[in-house]
């Protein structure tokens, strides 16, 4: 109860600051935030909640991005009915994952490097094939979108902020129903959970293809707001990279770790951009910097670290 009165109350108040300010620049960068934490979300699931570290994410959310490119270009969809596709598509490659990682009792290091390898090989697929614009990528007209999901700053924010609220009932949900109760045991010893009967395997799969969805809800937000994608940009590192440092940054395994991670990381992109100038990769230098001082100071995270005060502070 206590969780969704926080969700709500955040909620009232992202959707209350178009009402405050018209700049775009500052709805931009607000959305970008949301996103960012979206996609923090949907690795948390898997990664912090269930133990399952991956450094591939980038194959459920390229997954995401390109079912709503194609579906919209290839096949003229709605946006809306390319949707719910894009997230079951993601979802589908979570379970062809999990299923052939977790029946073979792959984890840790190992299952982290098969997540990687798909998210390669998924990305040298796209860069082949003529229905996904192989090298160039796929351009999402204004047109082809102008009657479903395109509008001004204010609408992506709404879209976002319901993409996020989604995932952030999922994490809550996660902590507080007996299925969480059971990934949680798995990811605390997959021996002991199973000799108290939890099926591991199914546990696993339905938590891969729960962060699957998200991941690729994240993917075909990207799709729409920038009305673009190629292989980089959707199976390319650096998104797998976003998604899990987020988490790592606020406190993995937390319902606001994400959101507090992704808030930080985007006010240090702005910093590094604001003094630095546009130079290539230097924010992949700041969140590796920052990644190494986070896992040697504040393994817990920001959330962590707050914890810590307040037990502190009490008698």
């Amino acid at each position: 109860m206590k969780s969704l009165a926080g969700i709500l109350l955040f909620c009232a108040v992202v959707a209350a600051a178009p009402f405050f300010t018209s700049s775009g620049y500052l709805l931009n960068a607000l959305i970008m935030t949301l996103y960012a934490a979206l996609l923090g979300q949907a690795w948390n699931i898997l990664g912090g909640f269930g133990g399952q570290f991956s450094f591939g994410h980038a194959v459920f959310f390229g997954t995401g991005a390109y079912a709503m490119a194609v579906l919209q270009v290839k096949f003229g969809w709605n946006a809306w009915a390319a949707l719910p596709s894009a997230l079951a598509l993601g979802a589908a490659v979570g379970a062809l994952i999990g299923a052939l990682s977790f029946r073979y009792g792959l984890k840790g290091s190992y299952f982290a490097l098969v997540t990687l390898a798909f998210a390669e090989v998924f990305r040298i697929l796209s860069n082949t094939f003529e229905f996904t614009g192989a090298g160039v990528g796929l351009m999402v007209p204004l047109k082809e979108s102008a009657a479903d999901m395109q509008f001004g700053n204010t609408g992506f924010l709404y879209l976002i902020l319901a993409l996020l609220t989604v995932a952030m009932l999922a994490a809550a949900w996660l902590r507080n129903s007996r299925y969480g109760a059971w990934l949680q045991a798995v990811r605390d010893n997959e021996d002991s959970a199973a000799a108290l009967g939890v099926n591991v395997f199914r546990v696993k799969l339905q938590a891969i293809m729960m962060s699957g969805a998200l991941m690729a809800a994240g993917g075909a937000f990207y799709s729409q707001y920038l009305h673009y994608i190629d292989p980089h940009l959707a199976y390319g590192p650096s998104v797998s990279v976003e998604a899990l440092l987020g988490p790592i940054v606020g406190g993995i395994g937390t319902l606001w770790g994400p959101v507090v991670g992704a808030a930080v990381l985007h006010l240090l992109g702005e910093l590094t951009r604001n003094l630095m100038g546009e130079a290539p990769g230097m924010n992949l230098v700041v969140y590796g910097v920052v990644l190494v001082v986070m896992v040697l100071f504040l393994p817990s995270g920001f959330i962590g670290l707050l914890r810590r005060l307040r037990g502190k502070g009490r008698p």
